[in-house]
């Protein structure tokens, strides 16, 4: 996704379609490289919806994908980080802005 982070819920709607469906054409499973790649693409919210549909992306790659670790007002990346490890998924690395985390299984 060259045009960076997802916009927030404040967007026009043909420009938060549009990003969806961005999504929607890139094929699946992604690779490792694609997948830390899409990572950086979180915006500050949920962007109706479209950042679910962006973690589920990144959950088809092969393994773990190394992201930097939310800031704790992060948004959408923070909120599914925080499920990930209550879900047992990536680890719990402690406190501070530039640990190591993870998505995938």
């Amino acid at each position: 996704m060259s045009e960076g982070p997802l916009p927030d819920q404040e967007a026009d709607e043909d420009e938060i379609e549009r990003r969806a469906g961005q999504l929607e054409a890139i094929p699946r499973p992604v690779s490792l490289a694609e997948a830390a790649a899409l990572a950086s693409c979180f915006g500050p919210d949920d962007c109706y919806g479209v950042a679910w549909t962006l973690a589920h992306l990144i959950e088809t790659a092969p393994g773990p994908v190394p992201t930097a670790r939310p800031a704790p007002d992060a948004g959408a990346h923070g909120r599914v980080r925080r499920r990930a490890v209550a879900a047992g998924l990536v680890p719990d690395d402690g406190a501070g802005g530039g640990d190591i985390g993870s998505f995938g299984p």
